[in-house]
């Protein structure tokens, strides 16, 4: 099924704040949403905690850039991935309690 909604994640250097962000994403009622993580190359354990995320939850999609490119690239490169109708973006230090 193709999602209504895809949500555009920018990640770089928030390992202390992405958890927060992405439990709040999975809460969200709107289950035909595809979320798009894109690691724009951060140094700390951002990756991973996506990759963790991914393998829990089929509506997330990592995108790994091989080096850091900044944040509109990253948004970029979600719409280029996007597969919705809508887009959505959310910065990773942000959540929706």
């Amino acid at each position: 099924m193709r999602p209504l909604v895809s949500v555009i994640v920018p990640v770089y250097k928030v390992e202390d704040v992405l958890a927060r962000c992405l439990d709040s994403l999975c809460r969200q009622s709107l289950k035909e949403i595809e979320i798009l993580l894109v690691d724009d190359a951060s140094p700390d354990r951002c990756g991973e905690i996506c990759e963790e995320y991914a393998e829990k939850d089929s509506r997330f999609r990592v995108i790994h850039h091989p080096e850091n490119r900044g944040l509109s690239a990253a948004r970029n490169t979600g719409i280029a991935q996007a597969s919705a109708d809508y887009l959505m973006f959310v910065d990773s230090d942000e959540d929706f309690v």
